[in-house]
């Protein structure tokens, strides 16, 4: 699995989740349940993850919320 997306935004999560599912894009969000932890402070952002094999085409269909994704060499 390969992290593509970092956000503390739910709306925009759920967006990019939506236009993944849209494309048949295989997902998973890590790191949504630390919220129950960090007590909803927003601190630890949530990973939206992808196969490695889909990271390229995952990219192209999140457009709409590039400003969020990862770079491609995986420094973030």
């Amino acid at each position: 699995m390969k992290a593509i997306l970092k956000t503390n935004d739910p709306v925009v999560l759920s967006y990019a989740c939506h236009l993944l599912a849209e494309a048949g894009i295989a997902h998973e969000v890590f790191d949504a349940n630390i919220a129950f932890t960090e007590g909803n402070i927003g601190v630890f952002p949530r990973r939206l993850m992808v196969r490695e094999e889909d990271a390229r085409r995952a990219r192209a269909v999140l457009a709409p919320v590039a400003e969020y994704l990862l770079p491609n060499d995986g420094t973030r």
